[in-house]
């Protein structure tokens, strides 16, 4: 078992009451329709593009929850003018995005968002004048050491104290680029953000991954195909190597898709119901990788329907458990997790030992908190052991997670007396969760 580093414990032991939320349990099969906001990782790159582009551009169907609040605010502090609608009635706003020239100084405050942390670094590298960067406490152990020395290979100076935030840099208003090398196994995050900008490198860039396998692949695979729709010339070998050709990034108007991962939880709460959930507006295809959790459901017991209304999951009575590789949807994780706790057999989840860098150390948090509640988990060197055993209500802590937050409220639908702390960690990326949620479960026949 590996060694924990949930270094918020001592903050979650010492909660007040008001921070903890009673999880809704439900004794009834839930038959409702949800409408999931805006992909969060669409959003924040379709942000840096608009804002690199050549010209104004609309975004619509932006998430408006605080990643991408955090993302508006960092760019706007460099000088990119956006202005936003009010949000409509499925989260989103629609965003009008008005480049210009990028100065400093700056302050960014990148909360807990990986996205802004890795993405705002190398398009602030390319303002004139100072920008710091800082964030939530424990985005100050989130790995960012990648990220700086890719920067300083291509000229842009980096104050660093030990590889992670807070930290500043100071550029010119331009960067050299060209061809680096970085172990990129911590995060794809540090490879996405470097492509979303190295069209405005003067040399462009080649970037060769040297360490373990990048995880999450499909997210880089997300942000070349949202290059190439911005006119952007980008080759690849899809797992070790890409290069980006210097050039103008095109303005064009955007429609985001609906969260494929946010959407996960309020999947999974049919099986857990042996009820139906249907998610309006769901992609035929999409560059996301949560997309993935259609297949992952059918795995686990569940029937699938796509059709032009949207993508409806219905429970057969049974959770059934599941030996899966998630080394590419990662973010999956803590809900197939709860899933598999709740499951008749056991289950065995793989290729997530970078989920340790994530908001919290998601696989001792959920290893925790399970076995907190009378639950099997075992920590492997790469995933989590679950054995589903007869759990008990109890509380359980979030570690500021939001997908710690969704994965307490799905085991809270089987088990009475959970009690999740800071419930409110969720509007990191979906407004409003608990409204959502107990809208999910006052839909009934």
């Amino acid at each position: 078992m590996q060694t924990s580093n949930l270094n918020i414990v001592q903050q979650s032991e010492s909660a007040s009451e008001a921070q903890w939320w009673p999880a809704p349990t439900c004794n009834q099969p839930v038959h409702s329709t949800v409408d999931v906001p805006g992909s969060k990782s669409a959003s924040n790159r379709a942000l840096v593009l608009s804002a690199l582009s050549h010209g104004p551009s609309t975004i619509s169907g932006l998430l408006d929850a605080r990643d991408t609040q955090l993302m508006i605010a960092g760019l706007r502090a460099l000088g990119t003018g956006i202005d936003t609608s009010a949000p409509d009635s499925s989260g989103n706003v629609t965003a009008r995005v008005t480049p210009a020239a990028l100065t400093g100084p700056a302050d960014i405050y990148v909360g807990l968002a990986g996205t802004v942390m890795r993405f705002l670094p190398p398009v602030a590298a390319l303002a004139t004048g100072p920008v710091s960067f800082d964030g939530d406490p424990h985005a100050r152990v989130r790995p960012m050491q990648s990220m700086i020395d890719a920067l300083r290979h291509v000229g842009v100076s980096v104050s660093a104290a030990d590889g992670h935030l807070p930290f500043s840099l100071t550029s010119v208003g331009h960067v050299r680029g060209g061809t680096i090398s970085i172990d990129a196994s911590a995060s794809s995050q540090f490879i996405s953000g470097l492509l979303l900008s190295a069209a405005r490198f003067e040399n462009g860039l080649t970037i060769t991954h040297v360490g373990p396998p990048v995880p999450s692949l499909p997210h880089i695979d997300m942000t070349i195909a949202m290059l190439r729709e911005h006119g952007v010339e980008v080759d690849t070998d899809g797992s070790t190597w890409w290069s980006v050709r210097p050039g103008t990034i095109h303005s064009r108007d955007t429609v985001i898709e609906p969260d494929c991962s946010n959407a996960a939880p309020f999947m999974a709460a049919a099986l857990i119901t042996n009820g139906t959930v249907k998610v309006a507006r769901w992609p035929n295809t999409s560059t996301q990788p949560g997309i993935a959790i259609r297949e992952l459901l059918e795995r686990m017991g569940a029937r699938v329907v796509l059709d032009d209304s949207g993508l409806t999951v219905s429970g057969t009575g049974d959770i059934r458990g599941i030996d899966a590789d998630l080394s590419a949807v990662g973010e999956l994780a803590p809900t197939i997790a709860a899933l598999a706790a709740l499951a008749s057999g056991p289950s065995r989840l793989t290729g997530i030992a970078h989920l340790r860098g994530h908001e919290t150390d998601r696989l001792a948090a959920l290893t925790r908190e399970l076995n907190a509640l009378g639950g099997d988990v075992v920590e492997l060197p790469d995933g989590l052991q679950i054995n589903p055993t007869a759990l008990r209500g109890g509380r359980f802590h979030t570690y500021a997670d939001h997908r710690m937050a969704t994965a307490g409220a799905l085991i809270g639908l089987h088990v009475p007396g959970i009690i999740v702390e800071n419930i409110e960690t969720t509007n990191k990326t979906i407004p409003d969760f608990p409204r959502r949620w107990n809208e999910l479960l006052a839909d009934h026949p």
